[in-house]
């Protein structure tokens, strides 16, 4: 079945035709590394995942370029608050986004944190072309893009031409849907800032510059798909688009993909609701990184994903319930002789089907949850089987379960834990305190949530 991607740019589906047989160029935009990234962020790296992983189940090398965002006004004013340099700053935030990119099974772009500050070399030359070209100009040692210059600016946000601002100028990197204006490729040097000589001036390359350099730089022009989330497609890519195509006069990328946004109990994310949660809020609370993945999954991408605690815990029941089943089929495959050679094509079929329309993963999911409930059903199993076929489908869901291992408790351990969980039932916590300071000092932890109580080997 031929994979079909929704293309922000032409606003439907369309089946996707890479540009070289058996190569996928991909682009994403990165993490503006100044703070922690929340989880309507990871929402998106999850949702790029899944798109990589998609494409090379079909059989593609792809070739995964993501950039980091170490210099803009957010890392600058940052890191000047935190009395930190620039560089020491960034890299503290740029690993703590690689950790959290680990927790959650994201697979590690083909060239790994490919960072703005070592490409300005790349700006500049791109910047002056565009100053040759006559669709820059200088202005107060800046270099501003002139957008009336370029006929189809507006053509991926799909804006009103007659909202477009001529002859007015913005400095800052992020603006309004309604601030369409010529914007700044590079900006002027100011005291106690980071710059870098150039032909024009002494300064630091704006935001969007950043990322048609170094996508030019890896991928060439054009490649094949863009992504990232639905806040960016104005101003950020429309500008990437704008100074890219009219630098080299061909089009920048072909594929334009995009998810929704994470709303949090029905609201926009915000400092002033305090409903901005990062992955550590989430183990905070003793819920698993790879639960937080499942509820992503559980939405299509397209679609905005309200995030409650309440959706967590059972996006966590469900994941543990996965993750049992996996231990089944392991217990099968180990205690019986491999049987009679079978498939479960009708499903894996069904399942890659799902994946092929859109990456709809929460239909994906159905169709895993079918089989499931199917093999519990029949009267004649084949574990080898049905632990292909879940490995074959978590290559792309990405949830882990060919990591999956039989925990061995012992005896003793387990029967504390019960009559633990017992004394919990009954209220008698200074027992049960206890108990719990018994197992640990037997090196073994007992993790309390809202769906219950899970026993690991203290590490």
């Amino acid at each position: 079945m031929s994979l079909k991607l929704y293309n922000t740019f032409s606003r439907k589906k369309e089946v996707f035709k890479p540009l070289k047989k058996g190569f996928v160029g991909l682009y994403t935009c990165g993490p503006t590394v100044y703070n922690y990234v929340h989880i309507g962020n990871l929402r998106t790296y999850i949702f790029e995942d899944v798109l990589r992983r998609t494409l090379e189940a079909h059989g593609y090398t792809v070739q995964h370029i993501m950039n980091v965002t170490d210099v803009d006004d957010k890392t600058i004013a940052a890191s000047k608050h935190a009395k930190k340099d620039l560089s020491v700053f960034t890299k503290e935030y740029e690993k703590a986004f690689g950790d959290d990119s680990a927790k959650l099974n994201i697979l590690a772009p083909t060239r790994p944190f490919v960072r703005a500050t070592e490409h300005i070399p790349a700006m500049i030359m791109l910047i002056q072309k565009l100053l040759r070209k006559n669709y820059a100009y200088e202005k107060g040692g800046s270099v501003y893009f002139d957008i009336s210059k370029f006929a189809p600016y507006g053509k991926l946000a799909h804006l009103d031409k007659k909202g477009l601002k001529a002859g007015a100028r913005i400095d800052v990197d992020e603006y309004a849907k309604d601030a369409a204006q010529d914007f700044v490729l590079w900006k002027a040097a100011k005291a106690g800032e980071p710059s870098w000589p150039a032909p024009f001036g002494s300064g630091r390359p704006g935001w969007h510059i950043e990322c048609s350099a170094m996508a030019t730089a890896y991928l060439k022009q054009p490649f094949d798909i863009h992504a990232g989330g639905v806040d960016l497609i104005f101003p950020h890519h429309e500008n990437e688009i704008a100074q890219s195509e009219a630098a080299y006069n061909k089009p920048f990328a072909r594929y334009w993909l995009h998810g929704e946004h994470l709303l949090v109990d029905g609201e926009k994310m915000s400092k002033s609701l305090g409903n901005t949660y990062t992955l550590r809020d989430i183990e905070k609370k003793e819920f698993t990184p790879l639960s937080l993945r499942y509820l992503v999954l559980m939405a299509h991408y397209r679609t905005k994903l309200n995030f409650t605690w309440q959706s967590l815990k059972s996006a966590q029941q469900a994941y543990r319930e996965l993750v049992e089943f996996t231990k089944e089929l392991i217990a099968e495959k180990s205690a019986a002789p491999i049987k009679t050679a079978h498939s479960y094509a009708s499903y894996e079929k069904k399942f890659f089907a799902a994946l092929d329309d859109d990456l709809n993963t929460p239909k994906a999911l159905a169709v895993l949850w079918q089989f499931i409930r199917a093999y519990h059903k029949a009267k004649t199993t084949y574990p080898n089987a049905a632990y292909a076929l879940l490995l074959k489908c978590d290559a792309v869901l990405g949830l882990e379960f060919a990591e999956v291992t039989l925990l061995k408790i012992p005896l003793a351990i387990q029967q504390l834990a019960e009559k633990r969980e017992q004394f919990r039932t009954e209220k008698k916590w200074q027992e049960a305190d206890a108990l719990r300071a018994k197992i640990e000092k037997m090196g073994w932890q007992i993790l309390d949530t809202d769906a219950g109580s899970t026993l690991k080997p203290r590490m």
